[in-house]
């Protein structure tokens, strides 16, 4: 059982006139220091909210750890959170149905960008995989709002949790592991533009797979052409959809466990391969290693895609993650042949796109050098972004020609 409690209004809180200015300015969050008073509140409640003066500015879900203090749900009273939750994953689910192309691999609902802060809902196929962040998200009625509702709306054969502890401690939420909570299938296959993936729900990363990048992986395929290389490729996302284009591609990544799933999905996709005989290679080998030694040993490709992990998880790593970008996209543009199509992404939110895009072009002076801007891309439209919450706007990719 969680500890936190049932989450109806008992309380209101007081947020400070800064606090107020970025809740009337759009945005959904306010910070602890913002707070005026939230005496006797407990963790996880639904609150009225309320400036310094006593104006009504919404409904909130409240934590009493996090540094994000208060996350607006509605600018209106709520009576009923459950028929709220219900018709909030109603209109998610809705919002997709236009949107959702060529694949049964979705991102259902992106926390505070479908107005459910805290949640995030994946759909890999016939299974759900979902996180919970948040106090409130972790209420046992809320829980059982949204299984029985995404249930409901989507029939999947099993719902899955996956749990960040780092987050669960960080909400002072009790331990709890990863794990079916409703059905007994935990693993299947799912495609993403033709090409297909084995998933199992309780291994891998976040949710298990970056749906974040299905519409950039078939971007890519778009240019790539030649010899190929795949930096940070995890479970193949970017080669696999490059191998039909490319006459030779080569993965790599630092986890072998990777590797191995990568593998799997090769086979998996070999009868889509024009040429059955057609090799794409693994190399397991840290990146920033083997690009130094590929671009001084005059390794040179048509494509390469750099997709590394967040080097930035706060502003404090900023310009320590600029340097790691610079560094791996120096050698990719010194190991590109004239005409070469450069991959290159970020999913750090500290790290904006004209950041990244002032980084590039440092890089291509440096390496001597030009990059004309094929596309400037972001992410899924699955992972919507709202104008007035930056925070939901975190991955960038650009493609890119290189030439002398």
């Amino acid at each position: 059982m969680s500890k936190t409690s049932s989450p109806f209004p008992v309380s209101t809180v007081k947020v400070s006139p800064r606090g107020a200015t970025r809740l009337k300015d759009g945005h959904v969050w306010v910070y602890r220091s913002d707070i005026v008073s939230a005496n006797g509140v407990a963790p996880g409640s639904l609150v009225t909210l309320a400036d310094h003066r006593g104006q009504i500015l919404g409904t909130a879900l409240y934590s009493s750890s996090s540094q994000i203090a208060i996350r607006l749900i509605s600018r209106e009273p709520v009576a009923d959170l459950p028929a709220l939750l219900r018709q909030r994953i109603a209109e998610a689910i809705a919002y997709r149905e236009p949107l959702i192309r060529d694949t049964n691999a979705y991102r259902v609902i992106f926390s505070e960008a479908d107005f459910l802060p805290g949640l995030i809902v994946d759909r890999y196929n016939d299974i759900l995989s979902m996180q919970i962040l948040t106090q409130a998200m972790d209420a046992e009625i809320v829980r059982a709002t949204l299984i029985s509702e995404l249930t409901e709306r989507l029939h999947p054969a099993s719902i899955v949790e996956r749990v960040d502890p780092r987050v669960r401690q960080l909400e002072d939420l009790p331990p709890r592991a990863s794990g079916l909570v409703q059905g007994e299938k935990s693993s299947t296959v799912f495609a993403m533009n033709g090409v297909q993936f084995h998933f199992d729900a309780l291994e891998g990363q976040k949710t298990g797979a970056f749906l974040d990048q299905r519409e950039n992986y078939a971007a890519a395929a778009q240019y790539a052409h030649g010899e190929a290389l795949d930096v940070f490729c995890y479970h193949g996302g970017f080669a696999l959809h490059l191998a039909p284009r490319c006459s030779h591609v080569t993965g790599v990544d630092s986890s072998r466990l990777a590797l191995e799933v990568t593998d799997q999905n090769a086979a998996l996709n070999r009868a889509q391969l024009h040429d059955k005989d057609k090799e794409i290679e693994w190399i397991e080998a840290n990146a920033f290693d083997l690009l130094k030694d590929y671009a001084s040993s005059g390794q040179r490709y048509d494509t390469i895609v750099l997709d590394p992990p967040a080097f930035a998880k706060s502003k404090r790593d900023l310009d320590a993650a600029l340097r790691g970008y610079k560094e791996l996209n120096l050698r990719a543009l010194k190991m590109l042949r004239p005409g070469g199509i450069l991959v290159t992404c970020s999913c750090s939110y500290h790290v904006s796109q004209l950041d990244f895009l002032e980084m590039l072009a440092d890089a291509a002076r440096d390496a001597h050098r030009v990059v004309r801007l094929v596309e400037v891309r972001g992410q899924s439209k699955d992972h919507p972004v709202l104008l007035n919450i930056p925070e939901t706007a975190y991955l960038k990719c650009v493609v890119a020609n290189v030439s002398q």
